[in-house]
């Protein structure tokens, strides 16, 4: 825990991408204050502070900083923040302020930026950061690099405040979680369906999960990992419902009616059709799936064609340009890496032929389909399916 000193500490927080919505910007940042303010439920009492650009949270005498920064850094719509002091607009109050900040820490070379919003203030921004950078430089004797410096004192004076920084920390960006309508994800539990869905929850998009599993002919590990990354996952959009849908029955009749080489297209758009049934129960629009073209036989562009052929709603494939390597690393990132590489039985590779095929034919799939109850046997997936409710920051 930190203990402060009789110094006022503040949280100064700037976002990304929302300072371009014009008309709807005050939209926009009233989610984002809301999102900041349940990501700090439980730590501490929040009032966030509009200002021109800029929100600020005062800070109480006894704070956990750490776990405020684990908490804000998973904040989307976030550009930055920092732990700041806060201080009248004085220069006599914001000039020991900040020497006293850069005084904490080593550097050998250091610029001062000053943002001055209030307008009223007498000193200009550069008069300020030239006052500031003197005494700077008379306590280090470290020189002024203003491309490229090892820290930086950042000072900002808009409405009555003055704050004072020199540690910024960098945000997610993106869009506020709640802006941007809802959506269904097709969720594994390996590598790149997580991605995809952080992904799009990034761009303001709250996610419902859709899990297909084929117990009891194989373990449960795969729907157990699946929970702990919609757990991973809640920590960014707060509020989360998975579905976890019995899809073994569906893979025996694909499995007796159709040519080896197309069982996957066929699981595929069964699971299609389910979830767009679970995104009209859910008021989404679209639908999310982890597919990167040509990483496997299904995902190539004339299988990704037939299967989202079942549906009338979009379905966002936000990984279908990356490389393994670069999904592995933003599973890295977001911590779910770990959980995706555990062992595991997924639905998909059950039943599945040596070279399944790549260019699908209609008339095959078709032809297939023909003779399976498929109505039924998704009513009955549907009926026996698992509901859980998920939430962040869990409640005491």
């Amino acid at each position: 825990m930190n203990e402060p000193d009789k110094t006022s500490h503040c949280i100064i927080l700037h976002y990304s991408e929302i300072g371009l919505k014009g008309g709807n910007r005050k939209t926009f940042e009233a989610q984002l204050m809301s999102n900041i303010r349940t990501a700090l439920k439980g730590i501490i009492k929040v009032h966030v502070a509009r200002g021109y650009g800029r929100f600020l949270i005062d800070l109480p005498e006894v704070f956990d900083w750490p776990t405020i920064c684990q908490r804000l850094k998973k904040v989307v719509g976030l550009a930055n923040f920092a732990l700041a002091e806060a201080h009248r607009q004085d220069i006599d109050e914001i000039l020991p302020s900040a020497v006293r900040q850069m005084g904490r820490l080593n550097y050998d070379s250091f610029a001062v930026v000053t943002r001055r919003v209030q307008k009223a203030f007498p000193l200009r921004s550069n008069e300020i950061s030239t006052k500031v950078g003197a005494a700077s430089q008379a306590q280090s004797d470290a020189r002024v690099d203003r491309k490229n410096p090892d820290v930086a004192c950042h000072i900002e004076i808009f409405d009555d405040r003055a704050v004072v920084y020199c540690e910024k920390i960098a945000g997610l960006r993106g869009l506020p979680v709640g802006t941007g309508e809802r959506a269904v994800s097709l969720l594994s539990s390996g590598i790149d369906s997580p991605v995809a869905s952080w992904k799009i929850i990034t761009r303001g998009v709250k996610l419902t999960f859709v899990h297909f599993h084929s117990a009891p002919f194989t373990s449960m590990a795969s729907l157990n990992n699946t929970k702990r990354l919609v757990e991973i996952l809640t920590e960014y959009q707060y509020t989360s419902k998975l579905y976890a849908i019995p899809f073994l029955e569906i893979q025996q009749a694909i499995m007796m009616n159709a040519k080896p080489e197309y069982r996957v297209v066929l699981y595929r758009r069964a699971m299609i059709r389910i979830a767009e049934i679970v995104a009209k129960k859910n008021r989404a629009n679209a639908l999310v799936t982890g597919e990167s073209i040509g990483q496997v036989a299904s995902q190539t562009l004339s299988n990704m064609r037939m299967i989202s052929e079942v549906t009338s709603l979009p379905i966002l494939r936000p990984i279908s340009g990356s490389d393994k390597e670069e999904i592995i690393k933003t599973a890295r990132v977001i911590d779910t890496f770990e959980i995706s590489t555990e062992p595991y039985e997924d639905c998909c590779s059950l039943f599945v032929p040596k070279h399944p095929v790549t260019r699908s034919v209609p008339a095959i799939v078709y032809e297939a389909e023909s003779k399976i109850d498929m109505e039924a046997l998704l009513g009955n997936a549907l009926k026996n399916a698992e509901v859980s409710q998920y939430k962040f920051p869990p409640e005491n």
